[in-house]
């Protein structure tokens, strides 16, 4: 068995998985015409309006990674989230927490355990991740 993707219930698929891709250096799965077909069978006419949108990891990362799907729901996000998205900054933490802050993200406090400080930041919904030093 192995995870093949990871669902984010949201308001607005699109620009939430734009933000994703950019801060993970992923990309928006590409509509090609058999996926824009099936759209304009369920009376959808342009991808901005596609309420679930895949975004897929580049082809040279580790294989067996899962996409991150970003699926509109009609209730609005209640509380903390139960499973959230550890990211490992590229150079530094406070770097990545203002790079990310740049696409949209807001720091909600920084945290620390035993001697390791990470930040926690929630996405343009208010979804949690942390951002965590990068690795020894």
């Amino acid at each position: 068995m192995r995870i093949d993707a990871v669902v984010f219930d949201c308001e607005d698929a699109a620009p939430l998985a734009r933000f994703w891709a950019a801060a993970l250096g992923w990309r928006v799965a590409p509509y090609d015409d058999r996926e824009l077909d099936r759209l304009t069978a369920k009376g959808i006419d342009d991808p901005e309006d596609d309420p679930s949108v895949m975004v897929e990891p580049p082809d040279d990362e580790a294989p067996g990674l899962p996409v991150l799907f970003f699926t509109e729901v009609p209730e609005p996000k209640a509380g903390k989230n139960r499973l959230h998205i550890d990211v490992v900054a590229e150079e530094t933490v406070d770097d990545e927490v203002i790079r990310l802050e740049g696409l949209g993200a807001t720091l909600r406090n920084w945290a620390e355990e035993e001697g390791n400080v990470w930040a926690v930041m929630l996405d343009p919904e208010g979804n949690e991740f942390c951002v965590m030093p990068p690795e020894a």
